[in-house]
Parts: C-alpha cells; sequence; structure tokens
C-alpha cells in the first residue's frame, strides 16, 4: 500500500496541475490542515529537480500567505474558527501558557514552528489570539519558512537520485519516521503549552 500511494505521488508531482495542489497544501497547512506540504514537495523535487528553488519559493509565498490567514483566524475568528481547530490538535485550554509564553519568546516560538515540524497552525492562530506582533510574526514565518522548504528542495536538488533511491529502498522506515514527528509534534503541543 505504501509503495502505490508513494508512486502516485510521484506521478502527481509530474502532471501540470502539481504546482497549484503544491500552493494549496501549503497555504492551507499554515492554518487548518494536518498534513505537511513535503509530501508534494519532496516528490516534486525529484522528479523534476532543476525546479527545486521555484518549489520551495512557491511553498514559502503559499506557507506565508496561510500563516496569515491563521493569525486573522486567532485575532478575529477565534471563537468560530479558531477555538474548533485548536480543540482538534489539542491545544485549546493553554492559553494563559501561550500568553506567557509568547510574553518572553514571542517570534522565536513562531520561528522555531515554522522550521521544525511542530503543528505551525497552532502557533499562527495563538500569534492571532494573543495579539503578537504583526510584522514581527511576517518576517519570522518568512524566514522559518523559507529556511525549512529551501533546505529541503536543495538536499533533494543537491542529493537527487542517491536520496531517491534511499527512500525508495526505506519507504516504510522513512514514514514511519515521518509518522513519529508528525505526531510528536501534535503531541508537543499538547506539553509544551
Amino acid at each position: 500500500m505504501l509503495r502505490r500511494l508513494y508512486d502516485w505521488t510521484m506521478s502527481l508531482a509530474a502532471t501540470r496541475d502539481a504546482e497549484k495542489a503544491l500552493a494549496g497544501v501549503s497555504f492551507i497547512e499554515s492554518s487548518v490542515f494536518p498534513i505537511p506540504p513535503d509530501v508534494l514537495l519532496i516528490p516534486m523535487v525529484l522528479a523534476e529537480r532543476a525546479k527545486w528553488l521555484r518549489y520551495a519559493a512557491l511553498c514559502t509565498v503559499a506557507s506565508v500567505a496561510g500563516a496569515v490567514l491563521g493569525y486573522l483566524i486567532g485575532a478575529f475568528l477565534f471563537d468560530l474558527l479558531g477555538q474548533p481547530i485548536l480543540a482538534f490538535y489539542g491545544a485549546e485550554d493553554s492559553f494563559a501558557k501561550v500568553q506567557g509564553w509568547y510574553d518572553r519568546w514571542g517570534g522565536w516560538g513562531v520561528l522555531f514552528a515554522a522550521v521544525t515540524p511542530f503543528p505551525y497552525k497552532v502557533l499562527t492562530i495563538f500569534s492571532g489570539f494573543t495579539g503578537l506582533n504583526f510584522l514581527t510574526f511576517l518576517i519570522v514565518s518568512i524566514i522559518g519558512r523559507g529556511m525549512r522548504f529551501t533546505l529541503v528542495a536543495w538536499l533533494l536538488y543537491r542529493f537527487g537520485e542517491p536520496i531517491r533511491t534511499f527512500i525508495e529502498r526505506n519507504l516504510g522506515l522513512l514514514f514511519t519516521l515521518f509518522m513519529v514527528l508528525l505526531i510528536g509534534g501534535f503531541v508537543a503541543v499538547k506539553y509544551i503549552f
């Protein structure tokens, strides 16, 4: 099953709608969607390595735009949308801790979430809700998401076929590691906040 999903994703990465899908996933992942854009970015770069920088830039721009949506949800639509989204991720009861944490760390927390597998959408919504300075939020989001997607895309560009061979040979292990990191990020939300 994993092999078929991998093959399907690789074939999707080579279609003419792949960039639209990548932008859509990158946008929505920053505010509500649990699956990171890497699931499309990786096969797209492996399918067309010369476009690595274009794909990284597309991911970054769409992700930051989605982060702004998350911020706006936290600032203006928290009761209607923000609270249900945070409840889904198990982070709805953490406001006092987050407020204190933001008073101390602010943009550094957003930068941390932007670069790591930590669920970025949780901090975009919290940032709006807690009133983190929007310019600080925007700058650290651009830096963090840009670093993350550019590094992933560049590594795939630089080490292309060996990386692809490694992925294909170790698909089960890498999927397990990916899921551990993804779930670990959501668990971290519960215990950090």
